[in-house]
């Protein structure tokens, strides 16, 4: 085989790897309830398909940003979900128990005995919730700037894909992530990152190998 039919492969692999990872990503961001726990393993599955597809084609068009820009992203996004997880455990662990004693002035600190107290819901005072929506607040804030971030690094990669593949659809699905996450705050951000993951599996399977230019030939005098 040769070194040029090898790339076309690569290209075609790669091609069509990104295109059924994008498409797995839009299944599973539409439908986890529908399809149980394997349906939350369709994005993971999708972005790792995508990821590999990223790097082909960084190697095709010697352009590593390809590839780098997409994975500082997903990392950012996984350490951001991490950090929000941490903070949500610590609140609930450190505020958990003080409201409980506020709901059952009874209790003995075993949870086992909760079910055979009966709440006090006067006693509650609205600010004892107080700090569990500043706790709420603060998680949905880490993961607002996460999806920013994650948002900027994916759309510096497809903007670079595009110009190097000339598919002006990548640079449309990085301006619709990028938009989608500064719209999470309301529903319609998830749907226009949902519509994303469509329009980049289309991008994906719209690419055509770089066509080598012909030799030129000397004039003759």
């Amino acid at each position: 085989m040769g070194i040029k039919e090898e790339k076309r492969l690569n290209f075609e692999t790669s091609k069509n790897l990104g295109g059924v990872g994008a498409i797995l990503m839009f299944i599973g961001f539409v439908l986890p309830a529908a399809t149980g726990g394997f349906g939350l393993l369709l994005p993971l599955v999708g972005l790792i398909l995508v990821l590999i597809g990223l790097k082909g084609f960084a190697d095709y068009y010697n352009e590593a940003s390809i590839f780098n820009n997409f994975l500082y992203g997903t990392i950012a996004g996984v350490a951001g979900v991490v950090v929000a997880g941490i903070a949500f455990v610590f609140a609930v662990f450190s505020m958990l128990e003080n409201f409980l004693y506020t709901v059952f002035p009874t209790w003995d600190g075993n949870l086992s005995s909760l079910s055979g107290l009966t709440p006090d819901v006067s006693a509650i005072d609205p600010f004892a919730l107080m700090p569990f929506l500043t706790a709420f607040l603060v998680i949905l804030v880490i993961l607002f700037f996460t999806a920013i971030i994650v948002a900027i690094f994916m759309r510096k990669s497809l903007n670079t894909l595009s110009a190097k593949a000339s598919v002006g659809l990548f640079g449309t699905t990085g301006l619709l992530i990028l938009i989608g996450a500064v719209l999470t705050i309301i529903a319609i951000g998830l749907i226009l990152i949902w519509i994303a993951m469509l329009i980049l599996a289309i991008a994906f399977f719209s690419m055509k190998p770089q066509q080598t230019q012909p030799a030129a030939v000397p004039s003759q005098m």
